[in-house]
């Protein structure tokens, strides 16, 4: 690297902010498996008035310098809501992204532990943007393919930079993959022991499955909320969703969803688990390749709302069932709907991400299904 010397700044103005936000675009330049953000969307995303993340959680971002050159970024969050939900005073990094620096990649992780230091924090978690309801997890094998919605890449190197700054494994996250083609037309190959058990679910509970209803959304979202927070309350690194955080994302998700395979599962009209399967959109922004600008972004993305019945694979984005109905099987009657009603839509694969490492009875389940884990991701911590 330069010989110029370091310096680790807060971001404190707008052209600050901007080389922040446009910073990805330098590291992975020659990367032809990153996937290029849409920039207007990580311009809100960034935006302390309009992302509601920011109303419960203090958050800092912070740029490496050498001159006039930028070489690494991280943000430094306490979040409240985290805290007050764990019981403990934890601080997380997150949006950390360096050249191949060393020197900028430990001042940047130790400008994120100095910070929650000085807020009193006795450890730090991450890398989170900015918690587990949003991207999460450093990437740690198979780079040799392209992130699917919503999941995280990186270099290699960054392993070594994080492990390299005295952080420690706290848990890791699965992606399992499964080629649809298994299955077989119309799903005839599906495992005989899960059919029996999807027959025996519906009509011992009178369960009913239905697709989501585009023209009631605010209701749907607020059904979902509920499930959601009720359904991953006891997972580890859960952080319950504000109303204002639900409501966001799910506007900012509503225009990639697939309302064919986007489904509740009800007893007598009551939401008791929910399922939303994403559409790779990555695999047209792949295509696109969008740069760090608006109008870039903007065409990208008519390219993506144009395409996404076109992508082939599926992320098993959110799946959850309420306590009441949980080790009752209603979690095999959704993995079933979804492989159906997948390959009917044409779909040839499904990525279930990211499962917890820990949560044995889902990868049980999702490996009794025919997948096989391709890709791990780690989220590391550190005592302060």
């Amino acid at each position: 690297m330069s010989s110029q010397p370091l310096v680790v700044r807060e971001v404190e103005t707008q052209a600050d902010l901007d080389e922040f936000i446009g910073f990805p675009w330098k590291v992975y330049e020659n990367d032809p498996n990153w996937v290029p953000f849409l920039f207007f969307e990580r311009k809100e995303f960034f935006d302390r008035d309009k992302h509601p993340f920011f109303k419960t959680a203090e958050v800092a971002f912070f740029v490496a310098w050498r001159g006039q050159r930028p070489v690494g970024t991280i943000a430094a969050i306490v979040n409240r809501n985290h805290n007050e939900f764990h019981q403990e005073q934890a601080a997380h990094f997150g949006i950390f992204e360096v050249l191949h620096d060393d020197e900028a990649a430990a001042a940047l992780l130790e400008t994120a532990c100095e910070w929650g230091r000085q807020r009193g924090m006795t450890k730090i978690l991450g890398p989170a943007n900015y918690s587990s309801n949003y991207e999460y997890g450093l990437l740690v094998d198979a780079f040799d393919s392209p992130p699917v919605v919503m999941m995280t890449y990186n270099p290699p190197y960054y392993v070594d930079f994080i492990e390299g700054a005295g952080f420690t494994t706290a848990m890791d996250l699965w992606a399992w993959h499964t080629p649809l083609d298994v299955y077989g037309r119309g799903a005839q190959n599906l495992p005989p022991k899960l059919v029996r058990v999807v027959e025996k679910i519906r009509k011992r509970y009178n369960i009913t499955i239905r697709e989501i209803d585009m023209k009631d959304w605010d209701n749907e979202v607020d059904r979902f909320k509920i499930i959601y927070n009720a359904a991953w309350s006891k997972n580890w690194g859960f952080v319950p969703f504000t109303d204002e955080e639900m409501t966001h994302l799910a506007n900012g998700l509503k225009m990639i969803i697939d309302p064919r395979i986007t489904l509740f599962a009800e007893v007598d009209g009551k939401p008791i688990a929910g399922a939303v399967p994403l559409p790779n959109v990555n695999e047209i922004l792949l295509k696109a390749r969008p740069g760090p600008s608006t109008v870039s972004s903007y065409l990208a993305a008519v390219r993506m709302l144009l395409g996404k019945r076109r992508t082939h694979l599926l992320r098993a984005f959110a799946m959850g069932v309420i306590e009441e109905y949980r080790g009752r099987g209603v979690d095999a009657l959704f993995y079933y709907e979804t492989i159906t009603r997948a390959i009917e839509c044409g779909y040839t694969e499904i990525e279930a991400s990211w499962i917890l490492a820990n949560n044995d009875m889902m990868n049980r389940a999702i490996e009794m299904m025919g997948a096989k884990v391709y890709k791990t991701y780690r989220i590391y911590e550190k005592a302060l």
